[in-house]
Parts: C-alpha cells; sequence; structure tokens
C-alpha cells in the first residue's frame, strides 16, 4: 500500500485545512487508517484513526470537536478536515494504514498499530 498526503498549507489560528491521504496498490487489505502529527522537537502522537468498513472515528482529546476524519471507500482516500485551528497543531501531518484488526483494533492510536505511511504534509497556523 502506497500512501500519498497532500494539503499542505499555512493558515491564521481559527482557519480551516483539509488534508487528504490517496492510497494505492492493495487498498483492500486496509483495515484502518489515520493521521499522526510531528512537531519539531517532539514524538509522533496520535491525531485520529478510521476503521476503513464502518466509517468508525477516533480522535485525540485535543482534537475532539475540532477535526473530523473521514474516508471515500471508492477513491481510497482518507480525509482530515481541520477546524478552529490553534498554533500548537502546527506539526508535519502523516497518514497511515493498518492492514489488520488484531493490531489496528487494539493499538490505532499508537504507531505500532499502523503498517503503512505516507511522507507528511506540513501544517503551520500561525498566531
Amino acid at each position: 500500500v502506497q500512501l500519498q498526503a497532500s494539503g499542505r498549507g499555512l493558515v491564521q489560528a481559527g482557519g480551516s485545512l483539509r488534508l487528504s491521504c490517496a492510497a494505492s496498490g492493495r487498498t483492500g487489505v486496509t483495515f484502518g487508517m489515520g493521521w499522526f502529527r510531528q512537531a519539531p522537537g517532539k514524538e509522533r502522537e496520535f491525531v485520529a484513526a478510521i476503521i476503513m468498513s464502518s466509517g468508525t472515528p477516533y480522535y485525540t482529546d485535543s482534537v475532539k470537536g475540532r477535526f473530523s476524519i473521514s474516508r471515500d471507500n471508492a477513491k481510497n482516500t482518507l480525509y482530515l478536515q481541520m477546524n478552529t485551528l490553534k498554533p500548537e497543531d502546527t506539526a508535519v501531518y502523516y497518514c497511515a494504514a493498518g492492514i489488520t484488526y488484531n493490531n489496528f483494533g487494539r493499538y490505532y492510536n499508537r504507531i505500532s498499530g499502523y503498517d503503512y505511511w505516507g511522507q507528511g504534509t506540513q501544517v503551520t497556523v500561525s498566531s
């Protein structure tokens, strides 16, 4: 599975941005997908995840009510709609895909829950 993230941008605090992640290859084996982010000098952290078949979403507390994860299975594309952005949301955002229920189901909020990663896209929020 190959993942290509897009939607990088510079926005002011309070603004919105939508990230996309196009999947190619053996996308039919993907059980779940997620978004992580990594700010300078910090570890990569979980943002949101979704089960591909049911659309069930999961979020880290800091983005609940502001971010929305969705997928279009026909287009093999994952989205992250980010609203009410804050300067602390500034980071490189990565999309990832997990192919097994046992792994993704238990570890969807951990790096180890994913098998494939995209290249990352920069999001900068100015104050």
